[in-house]
């Protein structure tokens, strides 16, 4: 498989090319600096300077077991991964983002990380703790769980907005996979989507004015790789989608937060067989 790491530019529709590797890289995170791109690759992470894009790996310590699930507290400073090196199911864990050991956040497997509170204090992931995925949070100091969503076949993919006032996430009802938002208490929910499309991982901006996500074709089970996809951007109040552009991806495509801090771009990665 080849891998092209790129980002796009919302002003100019421009797609630039940071880095092709002969490797299964996925899910870029874009450091709070603005200067690098976290990705992941076989289990463990690595930095990407997209001034000399050279992937440099990160010390994550046991943990060589990571999936795509990952990304940057809101300060820069610490690391939240998902792993199952030491777990039978994915595990949440965080550490200082030079790298270091990890410190286990969930006390209950499978958990899969996706978003920070604006704060740095809190995180959204999604879990399974009974028949089906629904959104939790807990302190990044681990301790009891709060169960967010309960009436959906399955969700992903939770987000905050910049406020905190919102998590934006994927759910699955009656076969139909759309985007929602719900308060962090639970309460507010609303529908953002409604089309034919299958729509996955919607990422709120920095300036909180839009929402970039992924959106599969009508009929699409779960949220594969190696499907022909599109990036679409919304206006994070609700409106009508704009496609940016259509590649072949999925998973590991824009699984995580990964815009720029000045919510002029954001990166992503496309796929070859």
């Amino acid at each position: 498989m080849k891998s092209f790491i790129c980002t796009f530019d919302i002003e100019t529709g421009q797609e630039t090319l940071v880095l092709a590797a002969e490797r299964h890289l996925e899910a870029p995170n874009w450091t709070r600096d603005s200067a690098e791109l976290i990705v992941n690759s076989g289990g463990r992470l690595y930095r990407l300077p997209l001034a000399e894009p050279v992937l440099a790996e990160i010390d994550t310590g046991f943990a060589d077991k990571l999936n795509n699930d990952h990304g940057l507290s809101p300060d820069g400073s610490q690391l939240a991964i998902s792993d199952s090196s030491q777990t039978k199911e994915s595990c949440i864990y965080v550490l200082p983002s030079t790298g270091g050991t990890p410190k286990r956040v969930t006390g209950k497997v499978p958990s899969y990380w996706h978003g920070y509170a604006p704060d740095g204090r809190t995180i959204a992931y999604t879990a399974r703790r009974s028949a089906t995925y629904q959104i939790f949070s807990c302190s990044v100091d681990g301790g009891e769980e709060f169960q967010i969503t309960s009436d959906f076949d399955h969700c992903d993919g939770p987000d905050y907005t910049p406020d905190g006032q919102w998590i934006w996430f994927n759910g699955e009802r009656d076969g139909s996979v759309q985007l929602w938002r719900i308060h962090p208490d639970g309460s507010g929910l609303e529908a953002m989507t409604d089309d034919e499309r299958v729509n996955w991982f919607p990422h709120p901006s920095p300036d909180g004015q839009k929402v970039v996500y992924l959106a599969y074709e009508r009929g699409t089970t779960g949220h594969p790789g190696g499907k022909t996809v599109q990036l679409r951007l919304m206006p994070a109040d609700g409106g009508s989608p704009k496609i940016l552009c259509s590649l072949h991806g999925g998973q590991g495509t824009i699984n995580v937060p990964s815009w720029a801090p000045d919510s002029k771009r954001f990166a992503y990665v496309r796929y070859e067989s």
